[in-house]
């Protein structure tokens, strides 16, 4: 499991395909008995220096507006 480690109680290092599942499984250990979810929309939209962040923006705003609300 991508998570184990020899040295620490558990890791956050995931490979190249599967991070987002890796890193909501990472979540899942400090979320206790309350729904969440893991939006990884960073990660999928690459330019020639790394992730855009494509869409993190859009999802902000949303997620103000609905906490106004």
């Amino acid at each position: 499991m991508q998570l184990d480690s020899k040295i620490a109680d558990m890791s956050n290092l995931g490979g190249k395909y599967g991070g987002a599942i890796t890193a909501a499984l990472f979540l899942q250990n400090f979320v206790e008995k309350k729904p969440y979810a893991h939006v990884d929309i960073a990660g999928p939209v690459w330019g020639d220096k790394g992730a855009t962040g494509f869409g993190s923006k859009l999802l902000a705003e949303w997620v103000q507006g609905e906490a106004a609300k």
